[in-house]
C-alpha cells in the first residue's frame, strides 16, 4: 500500500500521514507556528452575519 502524502499547512512540504506524530504538520516547529497564529488571532472562525446582527440588536436594546 502506498504511503499517503499530504502537504504541511504551514511550510507546504510533503509529509507522510501515517506514523507522523505532528500530523497534519511536518514538524513540531510548524505545529507551534500554527498555534501561534491561533493565539495571536491571525486565524478566526467566521460567524454568520445573521448572528452578528442579532447580537447588535440585543446590545443596542432594540429587542
Amino acid at each position: 500500500m502506498a504511503r499517503k502524502l499530504v502537504r504541511c499547512p504551514i511550510c507546504r512540504k510533503p509529509v507522510s500521514w501515517e506514523g507522523n506524530p505532528y500530523r497534519p504538520f511536518c514538524s513540531e516547529r510548524c505545529k507551534l507556528v500554527d498555534l501561534d497564529y491561533w493565539l495571536s488571532e491571525d486565524y478566526r472562525i467566521s460567524v454568520p452575519r445573521e448572528i452578528l446582527e442579532d447580537e447588535e440588536e440585543v446590545e443596542g436594546g432594540e429587542v
